[in-house]
């Protein structure tokens, strides 16, 4: 698969994929696929449901009862629908966090949603985030960035977040939180997170937002050349 307009951010939980991705895709005038919120849709529907996340033949048995689709608002920002419901801050609650790193680890439901981010790639110019995009996803993505920090930046940012919204949280939970979603996603059998030998490694530890950015905008023109 050749894709060369098409932007891939891996990196571990915490590193601000998100928000730089989005501020990126701004910048260069791409479409953002966030393709965490996706996982995160899912996960909302097994906790829902009462379903344990790491039981794989459950959370198999709710996927084709489960649509999912993506839209973007008035102000370009990416919303998540659950079987016609917008989910989009409801995916964001921490519990839900954990069932969404649990649901991804799932060989069926990482199958399920393959094809659909791919063919996001093919309609449009996209800068995706997520852990297996340079790997797995989009492998022939004209661009591989791997985003990271030191776990302890990650937690703090994370719990930042959390508190801005409104939700209570322990900064220890929080860091014990980042370093047992790192353990999780670098041991999965299904597309662990691993940087693609051809990314480009961007370090955000000692960066605000604004040097973040750069960093990444300057890395996108060395690569493409531009």
């Amino acid at each position: 698969m050749s894709i060369q307009r098409s932007i891939a951010i891996d990196g571990p939980s915490g590193a601000g994929k998100s928000t730089l991705a989005k501020a990126l895709a701004r910048e260069l005038g791409y479409v953002y696929v966030d393709t965490g919120a996706i996982y995160r849709t899912v996960g909302l529907a097994a906790c829902r449901a009462g379903v344990d996340p790491e039981d794989g033949a459950a959370v198999a048995a709710l996927l084709p009862g489960l649509d999912i689709t993506m839209g973007y608002g008035p102000d370009g920002v990416q919303r998540m629908y659950l079987n016609g419901e917008d989910v989009s801050q409801a995916i964001r609650q921490h519990e839900i966090s954990r069932y969404a790193s649990c649901v991804s680890a799932l060989p069926a439901v990482r199958a399920f949603l393959l094809e659909r981010q791919r063919k996001l790639a093919q309609a449009q110019d996209v800068v995706m985030d997520g852990r297996d995009i340079g790997t797995v996803v989009l492998p022939g993505a004209g661009v591989k960035i791997f985003l990271t920090a030191a776990p302890e930046a990650r937690a703090r940012r994370r719990w930042l977040e959390l508190n801005e919204r409104g939700q209570q949280a322990d900064y220890d939970t929080v860091l014990r939180d980042v370093l047992e979603r790192d353990r999780r996603d670098e041991s999965r059998a299904a597309a662990p997170l691993r940087r693609a030998a051809d990314a480009a490694l961007a370090d955000t530890t000692e960066l605000d937002l604004d040097q973040s950015l750069a960093l990444l905008s300057k890395i996108v023109k060395e690569r493409l050349g531009a």
